[in-house]
This record gives structure tokens, C-alpha cells and sequence, in this order.
């Protein structure tokens, strides 16, 4: 699949789904603790999406039934929202990606619920500092083996699992676009970074060092084999002449 290199103009669309979505994750922040439901946060993202003139673009994709994937504890990814009450300790991950007048964007990110352990904090904390690592090699250039290298080291220094089968990708008019973004590699190998690219970096660890996951019989839910916590931090960004530019903060 050939990568399309974003217009300046493209970007910008690309952005305004971007601070749509960043929007969201703050609200969703401020909502979620013990005693809601991933159900209820479902329904406050379609709800939140439709006022701004946004879609859930999950939603039906490839059947899938819901505006997010709610993932908890040792579910690493795109599990469905439910009805079980989050209690206190619970680390769950709310994926989303938004579409707006054609263009997406799209985030994940872990959330702790109360206190959560110090096995936890470790795995959210190296998660959430891979993806730093990883934007940090996004500059025109560089390959995408730079990338995974960066992010792969920050697990391997941790002694916590990445979860080799879930990578990141290019985005843009569809929600999976070239290039693939694997959350390992080796320096200076792979597609080279170039101004225009879009891209989405989401390192998917685990409590567990080696990274195993099993998928249910659902076709959709990813758990880790070994049972333990999984975490997933996520950004779309640009590619740009002056380095990575982050779509989904909100800047």
C-alpha cells in the first residue's frame, strides 16, 4: 500500500478531528472513577461526538458495535464497553477515533481508576513515556525502524511485554493508511520519514514481559496470556519540516 502524503490544508482537517477527540479524552478524564461503566462512557463519547458534528468512526467498522473500544485490566485492546461498575485499583484504556468532514484522528489512552497498584504505575508510566520516546524520532529522515527502536527500548528497560501484533499506522481519509508503525525495530531501517506523512504511535505493553496476548472468541478482544495489566497510550501526529507535530492534544 503506497503512503499519501498529507497537503498542509489536509493537516489542518486532520487536526480539527484531532481537538475534537483531545476534547473528549479531558471530559472523559473528569467522568471516569469508580462506580461509571465503560457503557456509560460509550454513550457519553456518541453523545459528545454528535453535538460537535463528529463521528465515532468505530463505530460499524468491520461490525464492530460500539464508539469506543473499553479495555480493562488484562484486556490490552479493543474491548467492548460493558456494564460491569470500575472499582478502585482498575486501569482502563478508551479508544477512539473521530471523524470530521472526512478526515479522522485517533487516541487511545489509559486511565487509573483510584489508586492503582505499583505494578500498574510502572506499566502506565514506561507506556506513556514510549510513546514520548517514539513522537521524539518523528522528524523527516528518520525510518520507522527509528520509532519502534525508540519505544521498544523504553519496554526492555522496564522489563515489561510490547505486544508485537497491535502496531500503529498511517491515517488520513481512511482509518488504516501505509505506513505500518511497529512498536519495535532496528535504527535506520523501514520507510523513511518524510514532510506530509500522517501518522498514528500507540505503544500496547504488559505487566507481563513477554507481550503475549490471546483474542476471545468475540474476533475483537485481546487479552494478555499471562493475565496480567495491559496499557495503551496513543497520538496521531504529522510528520513536518519542523519536526513532529501532535494532532490529538489539542494544541
Amino acid at each position: 500500500m503506497k503512503v499519501r502524503l498529507k497537503t498542509k490544508e489536509d493537516i489542518e482537517r486532520i487536526r480539527e478531528a484531532g481537538r475534537i477527540l483531545a476534547e473528549c479524552h479531558r471530559e472523559i478524564a473528569k467522568l471516569i472513577g469508580p462506580g461509571i461503566t465503560t457503557l456509560e462512557i460509550d454513550a457519553f463519547v456518541e453523545s459528545f461526538l454528535e453535538k460537535r458534528g463528529a463521528t465515532a468512526e468505530q463505530k460499524g467498522y468491520h461490525g464492530f458495535p460500539f464508539a469506543t473500544c473499553a479495555s480493562i485490566n488484562d484486556v490490552v485492546c479493543h474491548g467492548f464497553p460493558g456494564n460491569h461498575k470500575l472499582v478502585a485499583g482498575d486501569i482502563v484504556t478508551i479508544d477512539i477515533v473521530v471523524g470530521k468532514n472526512g478526515w479522522m484522528a485517533d487516541s487511545g489512552w489509559s486511565y487509573r481508576i483510584g489508586q492503582v497498584s505499583e505494578e500498574a504505575e510502572k506499566l502506565l508510566t514506561n507506556t506513556e513515556q514510549a510513546l514520548l520516546a517514539g513522537i521524539a524520532e518523528a522528524v523527516p529522515g528518520k525510518k520507522i525502524g527509528d520509532i519502534g527502536y525508540a519505544v521498544q527500548r523504553v519496554a526492555q528497560a522496564a522489563s515489561i511485554g510490547i505486544v508485537k501484533p497491535l502496531i500503529g499506522h498511517g491515517i488520513g481519509r481512511a482509518m488504516h493508511e501505509a505506513p505500518d508503525v511497529p512498536n519495535f525495530g532496528r535504527p535506520r531501517s523501514g520507510v523513511t520519514l518524510q514532510p506530509g506523512m500522517v501518522i498514528t504511535i500507540e505503544p500496547i505493553f504488559t505487566g507481563g514481559d513477554t507481550g503475549a496476548v490471546l483474542w476471545e472468541d468475540d474476533g475483537w478482544t485481546i487479552r494478555t496470556a499471562d493475565g496480567s495489566m495491559g496499557a495503551h497510550y496513543e497520538h496521531t501526529l504529522a510528520i513536518t519540516e519542523d519536526g513532529p507535530l501532535v494532532l490529538t492534544n489539542g494544541q
